[in-house]
């Protein structure tokens, strides 16, 4: 299955808290994430933002990986 890539418009940008929310986990743990690589992020200013996409291939390769 190929990658492919949609225009930087059209890309939703999630805060920390708001991934930490979606994933149900504390913001620690996403900021353990996005320091060890596991979770993609841009850093704006001293805060990161996490693509959507990102959060959610994370999720599905966490699901398969655990299942």
């Amino acid at each position: 299955m190929g990658a492919v890539e949609r225009p930087l418009s059209e890309v939703q940008f999630l805060t920390v808290a708001e991934v930490a929310t979606v994933m149900r986990v504390s913001k620690m743990t996403v900021y353990r994430l996005v320091h060890s690589g596991e979770l993609p992020a841009i850093r704006v200013g001293r805060s990161f933002r996490v693509p959507e996409k990102a959060v959610h291939d994370y999720l599905r390769d966490a699901y398969i990986a655990a299942g």
